[in-house]
């Protein structure tokens, strides 16, 4: 899903991401700063239990690298790929980026 078809979280939101995409396509901002604005204004991936056990799967990674990776427990990466609990806004954030970046996001 692109960043287009993404929802703002709020109409605040959705206007401070409007201004940011046309000061982007302007030259007054990079796109690494466009892509955080993204980030902070747009609604986050909803991850179920089995998106989360498949991405730990793709990775090739245990759920103690996945908890250090999103400065978790392994404990709350367990009950999430159990269903029991969803991971919250920091968590699907950097369950997103691993999801489309894999592990060299954070190389």
């Amino acid at each position: 899903m692109t960043a287009k078809a993404k929802k703002a979280a709020s109409p605040l939101l959705a206007a401070l991401h409007e201004t940011a995409t046309d000061l982007h396509k302007a030259g007054f901002m990079d796109l690494k700063t466009l892509r955080e604005y993204n980030a902070l204004c747009l609604d986050d991936e909803v991850f179920e239990a089995k998106d989360i056990v498949k991405l730990r799967s793709e990775l090739k990674i245990s759920q103690g690298v996945l908890a250090a990776f999103v400065n978790t427990t392994t404990s709350s990466v367990a009950q999430w790929e159990a269903g029991d609990k969803r991971p919250g806004g920091p968590a699907r954030r950097v369950l997103g980026l691993l999801k489309r970046k894999g592990l060299e996001a954070f190389a």
